[in-house]
């Protein structure tokens, strides 16, 4: 496994800087640790900033095209700590492709489990105009934010856990891009804790987007009415033809799924708004990946099935129709 990573902005084009951390200064620390941690892992790793440009444009096109001279690899990884007004907080991982979603969303569950910030999530950058850094390098990318550097108590959080941090990207970078080169590492089983809401267990399917046929043009969900609801599971712009949001539904790319939940235990608002994951495991060969609930379904008399699956979720876990699955909602990671 190949990976390159550098360090947002440059020495003379500086990022974020508050009272409490330079952006410039601390990109390139975790830069340079997570470079460490990866080799110690037998990792083939590149490592790069800036200290040349002069200019913004120039500063995005030097390492943009560092990582493109950088031959054949497996994944470019920028570093940046994000800002607001002082009130944004947590750690979020920015992707374009389904293969890049899969890496962003195990590198930012690992920051915040690891460190206890709040967990933004992995988030489409095509849902907020582009990223130069993801738009312009040719391999599978990710952009990491690694908290905000405007918030305080984010600030101290990455200080104490710093360490842990770089142990994590590291950590969760090794383990997709093993199960990417076809070894397969199945978890232990998941047992449902007492907590659990939700399980179930049966055969699966895929659904949502345009090409779903199975569903009507005008479709639409079972507890997202708008497109703001929720607009990391939709595409930017609605597919021509249509009309509702089942077929709207960005399912090459974002993990979801529908089972027959239960609403009296876990209702309608909590599925939609409560921002917990379900775990939705490959029982054949133990894979397992965190999706969002997304509708109900499917019709157990018609199908006979547990769950419907996003293609990119079901291309993850590497099952197809019929294949069995399980389900656990809400996920909570072991204390």
């Amino acid at each position: 496994m190949k990976v390159v990573i550098s360090a947002g902005h440059g020495k003379k084009i500086r990022g974020m800087s508050s009272e409490w951390l330079d952006e410039v200064d601390e990109a390139r620390k975790v830069t340079a640790q997570v470079g460490d941690n990866l080799r110690e892992a037998g990792v083939d790793v590149v490592t790069y900033w800036d200290d040349i440009s002069t200019t913004q444009s120039e500063n995005l096109e030097r390492i943009c095209d560092f990582h493109n001279a950088q031959g054949q690899h497996d994944l470019d990884v920028s570093v940046h700590f994000n800002a607001s007004n002082g009130q944004g907080h947590g750690v979020e991982v920015f992707y374009t492709s389904s293969a890049g979603h899969e890496y962003a969303e195990a590198i930012c569950d690992a920051i915040a489990e690891a460190s206890g910030l709040t967990n933004r999530g992995a988030k489409n950058d095509d849902s907020i105009g582009g990223l130069y850094f993801l738009s312009h390098t040719n391999e599978v990318a990710v952009l990491l934010e690694i908290c905000f550097g405007d918030n305080e108590n984010d600030c101290v959080t990455y200080y104490d856990e710093m360490d842990n941090i770089c142990e994590a990207i590291a950590d969760a970078i090794t383990t997709v891009g093993d199960h990417d080169d076809g070894v397969i590492k199945p978890p232990d089983p998941e047992q449902p804790d007492d907590d659990v809401l939700f399980s179930a267990r049966g055969t699966c399917s895929t659904f949502g987007g345009p090409s779903d046929t199975g569903v009507s043009s005008d479709e639409g969900l079972a507890f997202f009415y708008e497109f703001s609801d929720a607009p990391w599971l939709f595409l930017k712009s609605q597919p021509p033809g249509t009309t509702g949001l089942a077929r709207r539904m960005d399912s090459a790319t974002v993990f979801f799924l529908a089972c027959r939940w239960d609403y009296d235990v876990c209702s309608k608002d909590m599925l939609a708004n409560s921002g917990q994951m379900a775990l939705v495991t490959n029982t054949k060969t133990g894979v397992c990946r965190l999706a969002h609930p997304a509708d109900w379904g499917p019709h157990e008399a018609e199908t006979g099935r547990a769950a419907d699956l996003s293609e990119a979720l079901a291309k993850s876990l590497g099952v197809s129709t019929d294949d069995e699955v399980s389900v656990i909602y809400p996920y909570r990671a072991p204390a």
